[in-house]
């Protein structure tokens, strides 16, 4: 089993909500796009909310999130994985995304929230205990998953869970 290493972030100067998934799918990978699975609800739903609309090109989608100071990442940076499920993760194989240089570069982000429960369960593991009290102003929420195996909501249900990330970040 190889090493899969994940993407840099989609983030601006004046990002102040982070998006956080766990890592690319096997397609996300091939089309070296975040979220590039056509079954995955991520840009339909940032479609609904900001414009990001699955139809735009990849560059603009992402232009919209920034023009809306979204940033996405993954709290991996690369990890052992067969296919493209988060079960498959090789857990002794993970290694994280270097979240204090990035909190302390992106000073605007306040709010992080997780795409499911793997990127919110690996963040509280491995992240959360090394984030000193400069980072204490951060708040999390965990989002229902994105994901085509997460189809316990249809895509109203999820883009009506996601409106939060639309609320104004209070500084």
């Amino acid at each position: 089993m190889a090493d899969i290493e994940g993407f840099p972030p989609i983030v601006s100067g004046e990002a102040q909500v982070l998006i956080l998934g766990s890592m690319p799918s096997e397609v996300s990978l091939l089309k070296q796009q975040y979220y590039g699975h056509p079954g995955n609800a991520f840009w339909p739903i940032m479609g609904a909310l900001f414009g990001a609309f699955p139809n735009l090109s990849y560059e603009r989608r992402r232009a919209v999130l920034l023009e809306n100071k979204v940033a996405v990442w993954d709290v991996l940076q690369s990890c052992q994985r067969h296919g493209s499920l988060d079960s498959n993760i090789a857990w002794a194989s993970i290694r994280t995304n270097d979240f204090v240089s990035f909190f302390a570069e992106y000073k605007f982000i306040r709010r992080v929230f997780f795409n499911g429960g793997m990127a919110e369960k690996v963040y509280k593991k491995h992240i959360l205990p090394g984030l000193d009290q400069r980072f204490a102003y951060l708040e999390y929420q965990r989002l229902p998953s994105t994901s085509p195996a997460h189809a316990s909501l249809n895509l109203a249900q999820k883009i009506e869970a996601w409106k939060v990330i639309r609320q104004p970040v209070v500084k």
